[in-house]
């Protein structure tokens, strides 16, 4: 293979994977918004009535950013939390993909401050 073909397509495959990166990112926001944002708030902070109500944690704050595993995040999408009978979180698994869900998590670390 010539040196111009493999630039080419290593190009190209650099440009797929940043349009889908891309994409994933305007789906988090998306669903960050449409699942999320009533009881977490816009800005991650959870200041809202829904999320004062069930404890929602404020994701800018660097601490509670070190203690979310991605994977015990990922577990609580999925499932939800029901505490003392009352649900708390929605389970969003039947709704969301994996990949959608690490996209999500991703999307809370940037709140980060």
């Amino acid at each position: 293979m010539k040196s111009n073909t493999i630039i080419t397509l290593f190009g190209i495959t650099l440009a797929v994977a940043l349009s889908e990166r891309g994409t994933f990112a305007a789906d988090a926001t998306q669903n960050y918004e449409k699942h999320c944002m009533k009881c977490h708030a816009k800005d991650g902070k959870g200041n809202t009535k829904m999320g004062r109500q069930s404890g929602a944690k404020d994701y800018t704050d660097p601490k509670v950013q070190a203690e979310m595993k991605d994977d015990k995040a990922l577990k609580t999408i999925k499932e939800g939390i029901i505490e003392k009978g009352k649900e708390k979180m929605k389970a969003y698994g039947g709704e969301l993909s994996e990949d959608e869900i690490k996209a999500l998590i991703a999307y809370m670390r940037g709140f980060k401050k």
